[in-house]
C-alpha cells in the first residue's frame, strides 16, 4: 500500500480488522519495520487525536516522527496554480512539497474542505498534490472529503463491541452552531457500505450526503424510525453538500440531538462520536457519559488504525 485516502485502499475489509486487532495486542511487535525511517505529519487544520494518536502508531513501529503545523511557524502557503502572489502566503505548495518530501519516507496530510469551491474540495486538491510531487507514499489524517483513519477506528471499535453478528448502525446527523465538512460521515459511510452491518442514515432532509458515500445505504428522514432496534448509533453534524447550498447550515433543529429518550429506541445500542463534541447539541451529557459510549475507546482506536496504516505502507514501500 503506497496511499490511503478510503476503504477502498484496505483490501479485504475483515482482513484488515483482523490485522488491526492483533497489532492492538502487540502493538510494539513490529519496531524493526521504521527502524531509520522518519514520519512527516502535516498539519494545515487544529488537531488532538490524530496528531498525538498517528506520532504513537509511528513511535510504535521505530519511526522517528516530525509534525509540521502550516501557518503556524511555517510560511504560509499558496496552494493554488495562476495566483499572483502578492499577498501574505510567501511560499507555494508546489515548492514546498518536495523539500518537506526531502526530509522524510512517509507523509500524513490533514487539510479540511474550504467551502470557497465545491470542486476544489471534491477534488481534494491538497492532499493530491502532495500525492503527485512528493515521490513519497502519502496517507490522509482527513482530508476534505474523508477521514478514513477515523472511520477505520470507527469499524475496529464496533467490531470488538458488537453483541450481535450484523448489528444495525446509523449514522445520525445532530445540530452544530458552525458548518463542519462532511469528511467524518462521508468515510463513516464508505466503510459500514463495505462492512457486514446493516447500515442506515438519518438526517433532515437538504443534508443529503455525496452518493459516492452512500451508495445502497438506507436514507430515513424520520431519525427515530431509524434509531429504532439500532445497536451503534454514530452521531455526527455536517453541512450541506448539495448545490446550491455547499458548505451551509441549513437547520440547528434541537430535536436531533441525541438524548437519553432517543437512545431508548435503540436496542441497548452504543453511542459514538469521532471527537471533539458539542455536548447538549450533540449529544445530551447523559448519553455521552453513559456506560454505553464509546467515544473513549473509539478515539483510543486512532492509534491501531493509523499503526495498521503505517505497518502497510511500511512492508509494501520499504522491503
Amino acid at each position: 500500500m503506497r496511499y490511503y485516502t478510503g476503504v477502498k485502499d484496505l483490501g479485504d475489509l475483515n482482513a484488515a480488522v483482523k490485522e488491526a486487532l492483533e497489532v492492538k495486542k502487540n502493538r510494539f511487535g513490529y519496531k524493526h519495520l521504521g527502524e531509520n525511517k522518519t514520519l512527516l505529519m502535516v498539519f494545515f487544520n487544529n488537531s488532538l487525536r490524530t496528531r498525538l494518536s498517528t506520532q504513537k502508531a509511528g513511535m510504535n513501529l521505530g519511526m522517528n516522527t516530525m509534525v509540521l503545523d502550516v501557518n503556524q511557524g511555517a510560511w504560509k502557503l499558496e496552494t493554488e496554480r495562476g495566483v499572483i502572489m502578492d499577498g501574505d502566503k510567501s511560499e507555494h505548495l508546489l515548492e514546498a512539497i518536495p523539500v518537506m518530501a526531502s526530509f522524510c519516507d512517509i507523509i500524513g496530510v490533514r487539510s479540511f474542505a474550504r467551502f470557497e469551491s465545491k470542486k476544489f474540495d471534491y477534488e481534494e486538491t491538497i492532499i493530491n498534490q502532495f500525492i503527485k510531487y512528493s515521490g513519497k507514499p502519502v496517507f490522509s489524517m482527513e482530508s476534505a472529503t474523508c477521514h478514513p483513519l477515523q472511520a477505520f477506528a470507527d469499524l475496529i471499535t464496533i467490531e470488538e463491541f458488537k453483541e450481535v453478528k450484523r448489528p444495525k448502525v446509523v449514522l445520525s446527523w445532530a445540530p452544530h452552531p458552525k458548518a463542519l465538512p462532511q469528511a467524518v460521515p462521508n468515510s463513516f459511510a464508505d466503510f459500514m457500505n463495505e462492512a457486514d452491518v446493516d447500515f442506515v442514515i438519518t438526517h433532515p432532509k437538504g443534508y443529503e450526503l455525496a452518493e459516492q458515500f452512500v451508495r445502497g445505504a438506507k436514507v430515513e428522514y424520520d431519525q427515530d424510525k431509524a434509531l429504532a432496534g439500532a445497536d451503534f448509533v454514530y452521531a455526527k453534524n455536517w453541512s450541506a453538500y448539495q448545490d446550491p447550498n455547499y458548505g451551509q447550515i441549513l437547520s440547528k433543529d434541537m430535536s436531533w440531538t441525541i438524548t437519553t429518550e432517543k437512545m431508548a429506541l435503540t436496542n441497548n445500542g452504543y453511542f459514538m462520536h469521532c471527537l471533539p463534541v458539542r455536548r447538549n447539541m450533540i449529544v445530551s451529557d447523559d448519553v455521552i457519559e453513559s456506560p454505553r459510549s464509546l467515544v473513549i475507546p473509539e478515539a483510543a482506536n486512532r492509534e491501531i488504525s493509523a499503526q495498521v496504516v503505517l505497518k502497510r505502507i511500511l512492508e509494501t514501500e520499504f522491503k
